[in-house]
């Protein structure tokens, strides 16, 4: 069985968009079994940095297989099902130009974006950046209903978990991608995999409230 490694806990401010969700998702999406197991978080050890070389989540295990990186594992479940990743050679490829998107044209701006925002500097210099890669995002987003393939795939989990983050969304209005974002968050999947991150670490606050 698929195991989905996450930490153990997290603070509030990022539960329900830590990164084992995407994992989640797909997995949901493709009735595919899978369990779910923790590190620790505060305290992490050398054989959290053997499976996780950065010793963050998620990091999968699969048949023997050791995957990390969301976008690696993704692609991984992406061959176990058809369902994440078509098998028609341009499907496949679709897919495969919008994962690389998601993570290297898009999320590698908004995330730059929101940590000098956070310093809130009088003019964040990334601005510009950000509304360009947005905009473009959008002139292709608002002639499709999902990226690749004329079909949800795993390249729409990666790139609405991208977009879905409230300060990437309140940047600025632009309509298709919140109807893009809407859409995918609505999706069976995606509310039982983010109700179960949700619950795991809940979980995770009553053990630690347990008396020692």
């Amino acid at each position: 069985m698929t195991i989905v490694w996450t930490y153990d806990w997290v603070p509030e401010g990022p539960r329900g968009y830590v990164r084992d969700i995407r994992l989640r998702w797909a997995l949901e999406e493709a009735s595919l079994p899978y369990t779910v197991r923790s590190v620790p978080f505060e305290e992490r050890g050398p054989e959290h940095v053997a499976r996780q070389p950065f010793a963050q989540a998620p990091f999968l295990e699969d048949g023997g297989i050791t995957v990390s990186e969301s976008g690696a594992c993704l692609l991984h479940l992406g061959k176990k099902s058809e369902v994440l990743m078509p098998r028609d050679p341009q499907g496949e490829a679709d897919t495969l130009q919008w994962v690389i998107a998601a993570l290297n044209s898009i999320e590698m701006v908004t995330v730059p974006w929101w940590l000098v925002g956070m310093s809130r500097p009088d003019e964040n210099p990334l601005e510009g950046w950000m509304r360009q890669r947005l905009e473009q995002l959008e002139a292709v987003i608002a002639e499709r209903e999902w990226l690749a393939a004329s079909r949800f795939t795993i390249a729409d989990i990666l790139m609405a978990d991208v977009l879905r983050v409230p300060k990437v969304r309140g940047f600025a209005d632009f309509p298709a991608i919140h109807d893009y974002v809407d859409r995918a968050c609505a999706r069976p999947a995606f509310r039982k995999a983010h109700a179960d991150q949700i619950a795991h670490f809940a979980a995770s606050d009553r053990q630690r409230e347990e008396p020692q």
